[in-house]
């Protein structure tokens, strides 16, 4: 079985944004700003680690999504492996399917979230790509951990489109305890506005695949809709929802999502309005481009991975400013806040990254 190595850990404090050759040097004037960051010098505890930042683990393969259940940390991968890192030790668990993982671009064993009660229930639920006689879908099931093996228990919705790309894939459990799915217009722009089709949607389901009677149109899984490529979902304290998206080759989004409003793709994205559809809270606007994936929230800001970014965003929902907090370790596809730590996963080895030698890696930053 595939064995991680895991570096100890160290205390660093949240939000260094300095790279290995950028450290902050502890001998001169205090106050110093470190990075050009709003953290000084006193903040920072002298650690060495790579580029600044604490390596749970590393040689991941293909990471995708991070969850976390008291101490222990499970990672997906695209190939069909759930990674557990506990006490210091890390295992590749396998992961039975029915059906066999799609090869296709940004395909695989997608998103996973653990069941509420995950320790009497070792039930989870999952999200992947796969291809058979009848073509190329995406599901959602429910794994069931048993003697370190995901085995496939049940199907609660199949048959989402899927493309060449854009297979969304980021599904999470909301406080009302519905599962939620971000699904992608399978590179067919017009599915998105079309209300009878699963693709370009965020889908909201009871956990044993039914559908929630409250969801806003009747007898179906759609919670919003006119959505690109949606790659992350989180919650405020409030209870609101936010997600972000991939735009068309800038137009970036991060929205807030209400139960069954029209966020616009195919007809406007970015900056762009139309009555009746939904504008994004921020956009990365049409000469730059994040690719914005696994997102969490913590004390009033968004934290978001990205992917041509190449960096973990902060956006502030009071004052609408953003800015970046982490970088300089390549492609970064998902971040879990857990209330004391911030971690979150490389995803240089996805065939678009240039990956130094040991990556991709997860990462943690302790909270001040």
């Amino acid at each position: 079985m595939k064995k991680h190595f895991v570096i100890p850990l160290f205390s660093i404090l949240f939000l260094l944004g300095c790279s290995a050759n950028d450290q902050p040097n502890m001998e001169s004037e205090e106050s110093q700003p470190v990075n050009g960051g709003g953290m000084t010098v006193d903040d920072v505890e002298e650690r060495q680690t790579a580029n600044g930042y604490e390596i749970v683990t590393e040689d991941l393969d293909i990471p995708w999504a991070i969850e976390k259940y008291e101490d222990t940390i499970y990672l997906s991968e695209r190939p069909g492996n759930i990674v557990k890192v506990e006490d210091g030790e890390t295992e590749a668990q396998s992961v039975q399917l029915e059906k066999e993982l799609a090869t296709a671009a940004e395909a695989g064993l997608l998103g996973v979230v653990l069941d509420p009660q995950f320790l009497e229930t070792q039930l989870a639920y999952a999200y992947y790509t796969y291809k058979d006689e009848s073509g190329q879908f995406n599901r959602v099931v429910s794994l069931r951990l048993e003697e370190n093996v995901w085995r496939e228990e049940n199907v609660l919705l199949d048959h989402i489109p899927s493309g060449n790309v854009h297979h969304g894939g980021r599904i999470k459990i909301g406080p009302d305890e519905k599962l939620y799915v971000a699904t992608g217009d399978a590179a067919e722009p017009h599915i998105a506005q079309d209300r009878d089709s699963l693709g370009g949607k965020i889908l909201r389901m009871n956990l044993d695949g039914s559908i929630p009677d409250d969801n806003p149109f009747p007898n179906s899984y759609v919670y919003s809709y006119g959505h690109r490529n949606p790659q992350g979902l989180t919650w405020s304290s409030d209870g609101s929802l936010y997600s972000s998206e991939h735009g068309q080759t800038a137009n970036d989004e991060i929205n807030e999502i209400e139960a069954g409003q029209n966020y616009g793709w195919p007809i406007i994205e970015g900056h762009e309005e139309e009555e009746g559809m939904i504008s994004p809270l921020f956009t990365s606007g049409s000469e730059e481009t994040w690719a914005p994936s696994g997102m969490d929230y913590y004390d009033g800001k968004l934290y978001v991975a990205t992917l041509r970014g190449t960096a973990l965003l902060e956006f502030d929902l009071e004052t609408g400013e953003q800015r970046e907090v982490i970088s300089n370790i390549g492609r970064i596809r998902d971040v879990l806040v857990d209330g004391t730590s911030l971690y979150f996963i490389s995803n240089n080895t996805d065939g678009r990254g240039e990956p130094d030698e040991n990556d991709d890696r997860l990462y943690r930053v302790w909270l001040k």
